[in-house]
C-alpha cells in the first residue's frame, strides 16, 4: 500500500532521519524529517497553472506548532491552537526567505508550503528540522525549485563553534556569559542563502568563521537530500521560462533614457514620480498586443534594475549620488516627549523612527506559552509600520510577519546590552513607530531604541547602533557593495545584510541573498564596510547623549531584596493576607518569586522604603546586643511584654526597667507606650531577654558605663 523511503545519517550528536510516501501522499511532496526525538513534517503543493494576470511570485509558508507534541494541551479558554505565535510567524519566515529565490525566475504559480511540528523532544529545536523538511519536500514535489538547501543552528563557546546546540542552550542567552551566539544558517550546497542570529559582541571574524562553519556542516544534509529525491522525486514539472527579449528591447528602446533621468532623482517622493511617469511614457509607445502581454510588468522591472545596477557596478553612482560606502545624514533627538520614560528620535536620510521606552514591573512581564513550556520576558520590543511611513494609504491592522520579523530582528540586536536582572529589575518595552521609510527601518529602529533606553535611564552596557548593507553583483563577478541602502537599492539589489552591534563587536547579523554566488571575500568585504557605518552611526548617536540619564519622575522606583525560601510563606500570609496588608499599607506594587526575589516598587520612595521595612521584619531575626524601638503590649507583675520586631515580642524584667527598684512596672509604663530596649539574647526555652535600663529612652542611644555609675 506504501511506497516507503527513509534516509539517515549521523548529523553531530544526532540522527537525522528523513522520510516520505506513507504519509499525506496526495500532495506534491511530503517529508517528515526527525533528528533526535523531533519530528516535523513538511507538506508541499503547487498549482499546475498560473492566475492570469498575476505578475509576483504567490508563496506562502506557514510553520505549525502543535502542543501535543510536546505532550500539552494549549492554555486558554478554547484549549486550541489558534492565530500563529510570534516563534511560528518568525520561523515561517525563516524557512521562506531562502527558498523564495530557488524557484526558476518567471514560475509565478501559487506555492504552498506548511510545515507541522509532530513531536518535540525539548532538546531539539523544530524550526531547523522544519527547515530540512520544507527543502526535501520541495525537492521531491517535482516544483521547479533549484535547490535543496539545508539549515544549521551555531553556538559559540569558549572560541569554539558548536552544531545545532540544544534548547535549554539557547534559552535566554542574556543569562548565560559563556554562550555567545545564536546562530541559523541557510544554504545550497554551493552558497549561503540566509543568515539570522543574536550575538553577544562579536568580532566580524568569529561571525563570519560561525557563516562558513554553518554552511560546511550542511553539506552531509543536502547529500542525504539529493539522496531522498533519487529515489522518491516526481517528474519535474514542464515549466519554460518565458522568454520576453523582444518585449523587453522595446521598452528599453522606449524608455531607458526617461528611466535613468528619473533614478536620478535624488529625493524619494519626486523620484517615485518620475519613474511612474516614465513607465506610462513607455506603455504609450508600446503597441495593444505588447501592452497585453503578461510579461509586461517583468520587462519594467527588468529595465529598473539594469539602470540601477548599472550605474552602481560601472560608475560607482548610486541613486541620490553617495559614495558606496556613505551614510546618509543622521540626525538624533532625545527627551522629545514630556510624560513618556524615555523617547527618542532617530533620522537618517529619509528613515525615521520615532522610539519609545516605558518602564514596568514584573506585573508587566510577558508570559510565552511555548512548547517548552511557559516562561517569562522582561524585555519586549513592538515594531509599527503605518502606511503614511511612505507617503501611502492602505489598511491599518494587527502586525504583519514583516512587523514581527523587523521587530525581533531589533530586539536581538539590543538584548545583548541589557542589565542583568538583578542589576535593574525593570521590565522594559520598547515601541518602534515608523514615521518615514526609504531604507532599513529596524536598523533605525535599533538604533533609535539605544538612544530611547539611556534617554529613559537604562544602564546599558553601550549603545548599539545598525546598518543596512546591499550588493549588486553581476554576471562577470564584478560587484558593488553599499553602505546604507535605500529601498530601491534593496529591492532591485542582491543582498540585503544588516549588521547591528556596539564598537565592541556585533550583536545582531541578518542576511537574505537573492543569487548564488556570494563568495566569503565578499561578505568578509562587506562586514568590514558595515563596520565603518556602524561606527560612524554610534559617533553621531553619542552627539545625543550627554552624562548619565536620570529616570523620568514619572517612571516606577524598583528595589530588590532577597529573602530565604523558607520565608517566602511568612512574608505571602495565609491566602495571601499578609502581602495584601503590606500592599495596602506601604502604597507600594510588591512581586515575589519562587527564588525569595522581592521587587518593590513605587513612585514614592517613601513606599518603597515601608514596605521594605515590613518585609524585613518579617523575615530578619532580631540580633543580640541591638537597641530596637518597641511598643509595649502588656504589663504583668514581674515585667513588661514589648512588640520591638515585626510580630515578635520579649519581656522587659522588672529589674530592667530602670535603676531603681519598682514596686511595680505600672509605676513607668502604660500599654501602648513606645520604648527602647536592648536584646539581651535568649533563655534555654528561647524567649526573648529585653533590657530597658541601660538606653537612653529620649535617644535611643546605650548609655554608657560611665554616665549609668553618675546616675
Amino acid at each position: 500500500m506504501f511506497t516507503e523511503v527513509k534516509k539517515s545519517i549521523q548529523w553531530g550528536e544526532e540522527t537525522l532521519t528523513l522520510e516520505t510516501g506513507k504519509v499525506a501522499r496526495q500532495a506534491d511532496g511530503t517529508v517528515i524529517a526527525t533528528l533526535g526525538e523531533t519530528s516535523v513534517m513538511a507538506n508541499v503543493t503547487f498549482a499546475k497553472q498560473q492566475r492570469e494576470g498575476q505578475d509576483f511570485f504567490p508563496l506562502t509558508v506557514h510553520y505549525q506548532e502543535k502542543y501535543y507534541a510536546a505532550g500539552k494541551i494549549p492554555g486558554g479558554f478554547f484549549k486550541r491552537e489558534a492565530r500563529p505565535t510570534e516563534k511560528e510567524t518568525l520561523t515561517a519566515r525563516l524557512i521562506d526567505r531562502p527558498i523564495r529565490p530557488l524557484f526558476v525566475p518567471g514560475f509565478k504559480n501559487e506555492v504552498l508550503v506548511m510545515c507541522t511540528v509532530l513531536s518535540h523532544d525539548l532538546v531539539n529545536d523544530p524550526d531547523i528540522v522544519a527547515m530540512i523538511a520544507a527543502s526535501a519536500a520541495l525537492t521531491i514535489s517535482g516544483a521547479p525549485f533549484m535547490g535543496p538547501i539545508a539549515g544549521a543552528r551555531v553556538g559559540f563557546v569558549d572560541g569554539e563553534y558548536v552544531l545545532n546546540p540544544t534548547v535549554d542552550d539557547m534559552s535566554m542567552l542574556r543569562n548565560n556569559p559563556e554562550q555567545r551566539l545564536d546562530l541559523v544558517v541557510a544554504g545550497t550546497k554551493d552558497a549561503v542563502m540566509m543568515v539570522e542570529s543574536e550575538a553577544y559582541e562579536l568580532s566580524e571574524e568569529e561571525m563570519l568563521g560561525a557563516v562558513n562553519f554553518a554552511h560546511q556542516s550542511i553539506q552531509p544534509v543536502i547529500d542525504c537530500i539529493i539522496s531522498l529525491a533519487e529515489e522518491s522525486a516526481k517528474e519535474p514539472f514542464e515549466f519554460t521560462p518565458p522568454d520576453y527579449s523582444d518585449l523587453y528591447a522595446a521598452v528599453a528602446a522606449a524608455g531607458e533614457a526617461a528611466m535613468r533621468d528619473a533614478y536620478a532623482i535624488g529625493d524619494k517622493q519626486e523620484r517615485t514620480a518620475a519613474v511612474a511617469a516614465a513607465k506610462e511614457a513607455i506603455k504609450a509607445a508600446l503597441t495593444e498586443e505588447q501592452l497585453e502581454d503578461a510579461n509586461l510588468g517583468s520587462a519594467l522591472k527588468k529595465l529598473e534594475s539594469n539602470v540601477l545596477r548599472g550605474d552602481v557596478v560601472k560608475n560607482g553612482r548610486r541613486i541620490d549620488g553617495r559614495a558606496l560606502d556613505e551614510v546618509r545624514d543622521i540626525v538624533c533627538q532625545t527627551g522629545l516627549l514630556p510624560r513618556t520614560h524615555g523617547s527618542a528620535l532617530f533620522t537618517r536620510g529619509e528613515t525615521q523612527g520615532l522610539v519609545v521606552t516605558t518602564l514596568g514591573t514584573g506585573d508587566d512581564e510577558q508570559m510565552i506559552d511555548a512548547l517548552e513550556g511557559t516562561y517569562k520576558s522582561n524585555f519586549l520590543l513592538h515594531y509599527n509600520f503605518p502606511p503614511y511611513s511612505v507617503g501611502e494609504v492602505g489598511r491599518v491592522g494587527s502586525p504583519g510577519r514583516r512587523e514581527i520579523g523587523h521587530g525581533k530582528l531589533a530586539w536581538r540586536a539590543l538584548q545583548a546590552v541589557l542589565p542583568a536582572a538583578t542589576d535593574f529589575p525593570y521590565t522594559i518595552r520598547v515601541v518602534s513607530e515608523i514615521t518615514e521609510s526609504n531604507g532599513s527601518s529596524s536598523m533605525a529602529s535599533v538604533c533609535g531604541g539605544s538612544l530611547s533606553m539611556m534617554d529613559a535611564g537604562v544602564p546599558l552596557k553601550a549603545p548599539v547602533a545598525g546598518v543596512a548593507m546591499g550588493l549588486v553583483l553581476e554576471d562577470d563577478g564584478s560587484y558593488g557593495i553599499l553602505t546604507d541602502i535605500l529601498g530601491d537599492e534593496d529591492h532591485l539589489g542582491d543582498m540585503d545584510f544588516k549588521v547591528a552591534g556596539t564598537e565592541a563587536g556585533i550583536t545582531s547579523l541578518q542576511m537574505d541573498i537573492k543569487v548564488a554566488g556570494i563568495t566569503p571575500e565578499i561578505m568578509e568585504k562587506a562586514l568590514a564596510q558595515a563596520k565603518a557605518g556602524r561606527l560612524h552611526i554610534l559617533g553621531e548617536m553619542a552627539k545625543s547623549i550627554t552624562g548619565a540619564q536620570e529616570f523620568s519622575v514619572h517612571a516606577p522606583r524598583i528595589e530588590t531584596m532577597n529573602i530565604p525560601t523558607d520565608k517566602i510563606r511568612e512574608v505571602i500570609g495565609s491566602g495571601g493576607k499578609v502581602i495584601r496588608e503590606i500592599v495596602e499599607v506601604s502604597g507600594a506594587k510588591v512581586d515575589i518569586n519562587d527564588d525569595g526575589v522581592i521587587k518593590i516598587a513605587s513612585p514614592n520612595g517613601e513606599a518603597i522604603k515601608k514596605a521594605y521595612d515590613m518585609i524585613h521584619s518579617i523575615v530578619a531575626e532580631p540580633e543580640e546586643g541591638v537597641i530596637y524601638k518597641g511598643t509595649v503590649v502588656k504589663i504583668v507583675d514581674f515585667g513588661a511584654f514589648v512588640n520591638f520586631f515585626g510580630k515578635r515580642d520579649g519581656l522587659v524584667h522588672v529589674s530592667q526597667i530602670e535603676n531603681r527598684r519598682l514596686n511595680h512596672p505600672s509605676d513607668v509604663l502604660k500599654e501602648g507606650q513606645e520604648v527602647f530596649v536592648k536584646l539581651l539574647g535568649f533563655d534555654d526555652r528561647g524567649k526573648v531577654r529585653l533590657a530597658m535600663k541601660m538606653v537612653d529612652q529620649e535617644t535611643g542611644e546605650e548609655i554608657k558605663k560611665e554616665e549609668a555609675a553618675e546616675e
